[in-house]
């Protein structure tokens, strides 16, 4: 009789495998970024054109409506607004503060500065120009890759959903959050467009930087607590 075979070792798990989920997401959405990045900066013809497409599309429209273009103006210089979301992020972060969360205030804190440093670091190293028009309805600053906007509402309003659950949020409230955060990342990376102040792969990495920031820092937040209230082990 032939003895029995013994199970053979198991292989160890990849890193990558092995973090915890939300930072593989992040990382997964950080890869797709790096690509995204890769063919805008390489200025890859496919792309190009595609944008501009969507911007000439948009554009006349944005021009001929006068009226609803000042509302979108409104919504996204000043409700969407970078420094607006940062300053929702203040409150949350000064609110941590009170509660003595000083882990989650600093992290918060770090998390949208660093968004902030990603953004304004790349828009220099690439150097993209705006679309230029001869009649704009309205005008933006610095380089155009990725949108500032986009990156901005994404990273606070992930923020801010991801800290009211934490704190035990109802479902019903939770859900109303998270829809109000959906609309507000989609529609300031739309009122970009309309307003033909960004190509919209510019809107698009905007949205996947902030995501991978998002998932990656709520991914290494759950890993730093769980280690704490593990005594460090």
């Amino acid at each position: 009789m032939h003895a029995p075979s013994r199970p053979s070792p198991a292989l160890p798990r990849a890193p990558f495998l092995t973090r915890p989920a939300p930072v593989r997401t992040g990382l997964a959405l950080a890869a797709v970024f790096g690509v995204l990045l890769a063919l805008v900066a390489g200025a890859w013809e496919p792309l190009v054109s595609l944008d501009r497409h969507v911007a000439d599309g948009l554009h006349p429209v944005a021009v001929e409506h006068r009226g609803w273009t000042r509302c979108v103006r409104v919504l996204s210089d000043w409700l969407w607004d970078p420094w607006t979301m940062r300053a929702a992020l203040a409150l949350a972060v000064l609110w941590l503060l009170r509660r003595r969360d000083l882990l989650s205030a600093a992290w918060i804190a770090g998390t949208s500065a660093l968004g902030t440093a990603l953004q304004q670091g790349i828009k220099a190293a690439v150097g993209r120009a705006r679309p230029s028009w001869p009649d704009p309805v309205a005008t933006a600053h610095y380089a155009a890759f990725p949108s500032g906007h986009a990156l901005s509402a994404t990273v606070a309003c992930g923020l801010l959903v991801w800290l009211l659950w934490r704190y035990g949020a109802r479902a019903r409230g939770l859900g109303a959050a998270a829809a109000a955060a959906a609309v507000s990342v989609l529609g300031v990376g739309l009122t970009r467009l309309y307003l033909g102040v960004h190509w919209a792969s510019d809107v698009l990495g905007g949205w996947l930087l902030g995501a991978a920031l998002v998932a990656a820092s709520v991914g290494l937040f759950g890993t730093v607590t769980r280690r704490r209230a593990g005594g460090g082990s």
